[in-house]
């Protein structure tokens, strides 16, 4: 596992020792030039002490030489008078001024100057300044060298201070009830710290939405059901009690009604559950025009037992990005409905077009329509339209669940539904997707 206090103490340290080391290089550049100069200041002193007369008369009395510098004495003759360092290999020939010369011995630095009669000739190796700047940069940096196991001691302690609040948090979440759903509180934390905290709210936020719509979701499904239950309870204990065939049979056509009622219930909250935000859905390229005409197929035989003509008054090409299940699921819920409140001898109309490159599916029936002040709460869930005189059927058995399953589905899509008054007078419903290839799943 990644540790994030690690990770900082190993680049923050790899940035100090890297520091260090630029910063020793520095010092050991500036303190080499310092060096030279120091040096070369001290050739050219060395020069100037030696004695300018004729150098046979002062050979005798000259002492040992300071040490590392090597000198070599000319005549007006070109002739060697003296030498330091024998066993040094330098040039037989002075060059006036500093110069740096390359032997099997290393470098030197080396002056020449003409002092009275003489050539004098100075060199000292560059190794001993070398040397001289190195220790003067160790001598600067080894504190920190030293220093760097509590720096690296001290970074830990203080990354760990950092990230205490994210240990807070978490030990937050850990003592929570799995039921808590309430805010994280993101006083007395850092600025860095905070946007998690809020996403982590906005997060409980839409889990608690998620569970209360749930939850209300269960206790009216349970409601809900409990109608239809009761009743096919009541049946079969009137089929229990029929004393004849005739009776029976017409006990067992009650009973199977409300098992299909029943059953038709629980398919609709099933498809209302897949709908939900946290459903599942394949997003892929669908023909809203085959898509179109296979539902209106499955619902011919439905329309020709009403009494309804069903069919497709226009169709245009059209392709949806989104899921092709859900989707047939939304139609086949708008057509039943429509089949359904449309009395005998009535006609459901099923077009498809496309408006300024959006398509448009249009369901028109010529049923009692839906008042318009109530047009919008028909998406409620278990929500049905109160039965007025223009509205009544005794054949019409729903949940309010069918266009609560178009609205979610629709939403997935990115698609717009919206209900109005057909040309007969009846219910159309409109299904407005976004631009030809493009949506939501």
């Amino acid at each position: 596992m990644r540790s994030i206090r690690r990770q900082l103490l190993v680049w923050l340290l790899a940035l100090v020792i890297v520091g260090v080391g630029f910063a020793g290089w520095l010092i050991y550049r500036q303190a080499l030039a310092e060096a030279n100069e120091l040096f070369d200041y001290q050739l050219q002193q060395i020069a100037a002490a030696l004695p300018s007369e004729p150098f046979s008369s002062v050979l005798s009395s000259r002492s040992e030489t300071d040490e590392g510098v090597v000198i070599q004495i000319w005549n007006r003759n070109g002739v060697l008078m003296y030498y330091s360092h024998p066993r040094v290999p330098l040039a037989p020939h002075a060059e006036l001024g500093f110069s740096t010369e390359t032997t099997p011995r290393g470098e030197w630095r080396v002056y020449s100057a003409i002092v009275g009669d003489n050539v004098v000739q100075l060199a000292q190796p560059l190794s001993i300044r070398n040397r001289v700047a190195a220790g003067v940069a160790w001598r600067t940096l080894w504190p920190l060298v030293l220093l760097l196991p509590l720096l690296g001691l001290a970074i830990w302690v203080i990354v760990g201070r950092g990230l205490a609040p994210l240990q807070r948090v978490t030990r937050a979440l850990d003592s929570r009830h799995p039921e808590a759903l309430d805010p994280l509180s993101d006083q007395r934390l850092p600025q860095e710290v905070r946007p998690l905290v809020r996403a982590l709210n906005a997060l409980l936020a839409r889990l608690s939405t998620a569970l209360d719509t749930q939850k209300a979701f269960v206790a009216d499904a349970a409601h809900e059901l409990r109608t239809p239950l009761a009743a096919v309870k009541i049946q079969a204990q009137l089929v229990a009690r029929a004393g004849d065939d005739a009776a029976r049979r017409e006990a067992l056509t009650d009973l199977n009604e409300g098992i299909a009622r029943a059953t038709r219930l629980a398919e609709q909250l099933l498809a209302l559950a897949r709908s939900e935000p946290d459903g599942k859905a394949v997003a892929a390229a669908v023909d809203l025009r085959a898509l179109l005409d296979d539902c209106v197929r499955a619902y011919v035989l439905v329309a020709q037992e009403r009494g309804v003509d069903l069919g497709v008054e226009a169709s245009e090409p059209a392709t949806v990005i989104g899921d092709a299940d859900s989707l047939r699921v939304m139609f086949n819920n708008l057509i039943d409905n429509a089949i359904k409140y449309t009395p005998k001898g009535g006609r459901v109309d099923v077009c498809l077009k496309v408006d300024a490159g959006r398509p448009v599916v249009e369901i028109a029936d010529t049923g009692p329509g839906i008042p318009e002040e109530e047009r919008e709460r028909v998406f409620d869930r278990f929500y049905r339209v109160g039965e007025g005189a223009n509205r009544a059927r005794a054949d019409v058995a729903g949940s309010g669940l069918g266009l609560a399953i178009v609205r979610r589905i629709a939403d997935q899509h990115g698609a717009v539904v919206s209900l109005g008054e057909s040309v007969a007078g009846g219910l159309k419903v409109a299904v407005e997707f976004a631009l030809a290839g493009r949506g939501h799943a």
